[in-house]
């Protein structure tokens, strides 16, 4: 099995800075010996996170807008969860009250 390569924040901002001035990724990326994906990949990051791009440890980088939205989706989905265990809840009682008939 391979090994993962790992790149420190300054050779991926080098390589970015690189491919952009010779305006040819696929040669650039071969000569620094990584793929051209990878490369494309580094510098679609680049431009769009600035200097949040390449936080390292696998975390995306995100800007506020996004962690807002994370952050909201997260508070949305807690909400739900505890709506339809509530709803589960009136269920269950509801049935034991005498009022359902089991018609």
């Amino acid at each position: 099995m391979k090994e993962r390569r790992h790149y420190d924040r300054e050779f991926k901002q080098m390589a970015v800075e690189l491919s952009k001035a010779r305006d040819n990724v696929p040669e650039v990326a071969k000569e620094l010996g990584i793929r051209s994906e990878i490369l494309s990949r580094w510098r679609r990051e680049s431009a769009r996170y600035a200097e949040g791009s390449f936080p390292g440890k696998g975390n995306p980088a995100q800007t506020d807008s996004e962690k807002e939205i994370a952050r909201l989706k997260k508070k949305l989905h807690d909400a739900e969860l505890e709506r339809d265990i509530l709803k589960k809840a009136v269920g269950i009682f509801s049935k034991n009250d005498g009022k359902f008939t089991g018609l």
